[in-house]
Order: structure tokens, then sequence, then C-alpha cells
């Protein structure tokens, strides 16, 4: 999918006015929705599933301490993310690459440690997700990515992202264990989701900022799939690389883009245009 499922804002009546120069950033924070953006979000998917699997095996701070460790490290990014005034490839992916990982432990503590059924924290995340969407839509009259350009708009963003990681990981768990599909099968019937979503856009002519939230939030268990897949032993239906390698062969591909998009701007949006949509 490219930038069309991206959410483009539309002119609305009673649109809140402009925040106050102190308050907003000089250009958008969010790259532009291509190719490149949904290849680059799987993966750190993927990254997130296995990177928290190795950290957990081999950090020796339990699941509870690694935790602790990777949300302060998140917190740290997102301080720089913030401080940023406009949309650096290298800040936003590690950002997201963080959340993707703290999304996973979050749900995981909760089934884990905590022993709450898969079923409930599915439904508490979707239902946190929807709540910050409702917010966010009252303050700002629009749930666009293509106008994340002030410190609210921001906010709300990356804590709507945090729900989807955690979201996705609950639901993709969810379904794993009732259908029993198995990683690959798990796999392809999440990519047959989006592509259905994709389609519903397409040709159905489903919201554009609806749809990409869906999509948003599929695509975290599509990647979760994909890793386990790669990296779960053989007996347990993976192909059995281990979480290092899997981690570090995902890690090395999302550079590899991160530093050809911060290179070349490819996914870097015209301000002009901008404007001209969220006029």
């Amino acid at each position: 999918m490219t930038h069309e499922l991206s959410g483009t804002p539309e002119a609305e009546p009673g649109t809140r006015a402009s925040a106050p120069p102190s308050h907003r950033p000089r250009r958008n924070k969010v790259p532009e929705v291509t190719a490149y953006f949904w290849v680059i979000k799987v993966l750190c998917t993927t990254v997130g599933e296995t990177a928290a699997d190795l950290l957990d095996e081999k950090a020796g701070l339990g699941l509870t301490g690694v935790s602790l460790l990777m949300s302060a490290l998140l917190a740290v990014v997102l301080v720089v993310q913030f401080r940023t005034t406009a949309y650096r490839a290298g800040v936003y992916w590690l950002t997201v690459a963080l959340i993707s990982v703290v999304g996973t432990l979050i749900s995981d503590n909760l089934t884990d440690n905590m022993g709450v059924p898969l079923e409930a924290s599915t439904a508490v995340f979707a239902l946190l997700l929807v709540a910050v969407f409702v917010v966010w839509y009252r303050r700002e009259r629009t749930l666009s990515i293509h106008s994340v350009d002030t410190t609210g708009r921001e906010s709300f963003y990356w804590l709507a992202v945090l729900f989807t990681f955690a979201l996705g990981t609950a639901a993709g768990d969810l379904v794993s264990e009732r259908m029993d599909l198995g990683y690959w099968l798990s796999a392809v019937l999440f990519g047959l989701a989006i592509a259905a979503v994709a389609v519903a856009h397409f040709a159905l002519g489903l919201d554009a900022v609806c749809g990409f939230w869906i999509a948003y939030v599929l695509t975290r268990p599509l990647g979760a799939s994909i890793g386990d897949y790669l990296s779960q032993p053989a007996g347990d239906g993976g192909l059995g690389f281990g979480t290092v390698v899997t981690s570090g062969l995902f890690l090395a591909v999302v550079l590899g883009l991160v530093v050809y998009l911060a290179v070349t701007r490819k996914d870097v949006a015209d301000p002009a245009r901008v404007t001209r949509q969220a006029a």
C-alpha cells in the first residue's frame, strides 16, 4: 500500500486554529506513507517480537526487568524525537522499533506475569486505542498523519502507535492460540487481512484514515508471525534460525533502508503539498 492509504486530511468546518508558533514544529513529524513505510513497519514489528524474546532469554533480568529497561530507553528516545523539528528517519524509526519491543513486552507481562486472559487484554487494548482516537479527534478534528505537526498531535500519535503494537500482539496471540494455524499460515492470514483492507479502501471507498490504522494494527501480528516462523525451533513449526540471527538480520535490513531514506529523502513530504491538503 502506498501513500493513498495514509489518512490524507480533508477540509472540515470548525477545525481548530493552528497552535501557537512555540508549540508548532516547522514540519510534519511523520514520513510519507509509501511502500518503504510498510516494509520497514513490518520489519520493525518482526524485530519487536524476536528482540523481546531475545532480551527475555539472555538479559537475565526477567520479563519485568527487561520491560522496565526498554521502557526507560524508549522514554529517552521519545525525548529526542519530540525535540526534533521535522521528520528524521533515523530517530523516527528507532522510536518505532523500541515501541514495538515495549508494546510486545506490555502484552506479554499481562499474559505471562499477571495471568490476564488474551481475550481480556485484546479487548482492553482495543478500547484504549479507540479512546485515544476519540480524544485525539475531539481536540484536533483530524486523525491524519499528514498533520502531526504539533506537540499535542505527536503525543496522540505515539500513544496510538503504542496501543496498536500492544493490541496487535494480544490479538495475534489470541488468533494463533484459538485457530492453531502455525506461524506460516498465521502470516498468510494476516497478510490477506491487510490486502482486504487495501481492497476496501481502493475499490470500496473505505476511509483512508480508518484503513491506515486498521492496516497498522494488522502489521503487528503479521511481523510477529514472520519473526516466530524464522526464529522458533523446527519442532515448534519454525525454521530454527534463533532469535539472535533473526533479530540481527531484520535489524540490518531496517538499518539499510533507513539510511537509504535518510540520504534520498524519498519519504519526506513536500511541505507545500501537505499545506494544501490540510487547508
